[in-house]
């Protein structure tokens, strides 16, 4: 079974791009507002949640998307260290929708210390639910993951198939599938994690994902 979320694009971009960002802390740290501003956008228009971004499509620029970013940079300031904890991250945008006026969404902390099963099912969970994953990479052994290493990106997308579980990993404006038990299992003692989002939704709407 494969499910995919909907997505926002920015010319030929899937969703935004850290490269874009003027300042050099913002190119090379900016991950995690990256991935804040691409959950925002997405929630903002595939979840009702209207104020949390700007509106996407054909008439969100790249121009518009890195004020956004750089709106987004105080909550989730580049540091020496990363955003190298999952508490950081939910602090920080959990700020940012206190300072929206946004109370409907919730996020809960899966670490990266937990078996990659319980990784498995609630990524089945949240993109079943139309969620999109925040997710953490520290160190990882594999040179394979070398691009996701200290890094934030969204997984928006799963494939079960012939036993193996792929996610669909989004970061720089581009996704690829990747498999979850690889990329779960580091291989170093300290992980990162997953950042599962709820919200507390009307009667009769529903989520927001393909088939096939």
């Amino acid at each position: 079974m494969k499910r995919e979320l909907e997505h926002f694009h920015i010319g030929d971009s899937y969703g935004g791009n850290q490269d874009w960002f003027p300042t050099f802390m913002m190119r090379i740290g900016g991950c995690g507002a990256e991935t804040a501003c691409d959950s925002s956008i997405y929630l903002a228009a595939f979840r009702g949640l209207a104020g949390l971004g700007p509106e996407p499509g054909e008439k969100l620029t790249k121009e518009e998307y890195i004020r956004f970013a750089y709106e987004m940079r105080p909550y989730l300031s580049p540091r020496m260290s990363g955003i190298d904890r999952l508490d950081i991250f939910t602090e920080g945008y959990g700020s940012f929708l206190r300072d929206r006026g946004e109370t409907r969404l919730k996020m809960r902390e899966l670490p990266g210390t937990e078996p990659w099963e319980k990784a498995r099912d609630a990524v089945r969970e949240q993109i079943d639910k139309g969620y999109p994953i925040p997710m953490l990479v520290l160190r990882h052994r594999k040179r394979k993951f070398r691009a996701y290493v200290w890094h934030w990106f969204l997984i928006n997308g799963y494939n079960e198939s012939g036993g193996a579980f792929l996610v669909k990993a989004v970061t720089y404006g581009e996704h690829e599938w990747l498999d979850l038990e690889e990329l779960w299992n580091t291989g170093y003692e300290k992980r990162g994690g997953m950042i599962l989002f709820e919200v507390e939704e009307p009667e009769g709407s529903g989520s927001h994902q393909e088939e096939v």
